[in-house]
């Protein structure tokens, strides 16, 4: 998974979640960058319940990433 701490832009192409170590749920979504690489992110549950594949996300350096 990479860590992207930088201002980003892109569209989710893919939700999960996993109970990697036993006990603690991950949600992590798979964006597309508008230049077209993919990044994994970490997110927390009220972003991941709400978003959708297909729609876009905006992250501002230092901030969580947002609908946009």
């Amino acid at each position: 998974m990479t860590k992207h701490e930088d201002a980003w832009s892109g569209t989710v192409v893919k939700k999960s979640r996993a109970l990697l170590d036993g006990s603690n749920l991950y949600r992590r979504l798979t964006i597309r960058l508008d230049d077209g690489t993919k990044i994994e992110v970490k997110v927390d549950r009220d972003l991941w319940k709400s978003v959708e594949v297909g729609e876009r996300l905006v992250k501002q350096e230092g901030a969580k990433p947002r609908r946009g």
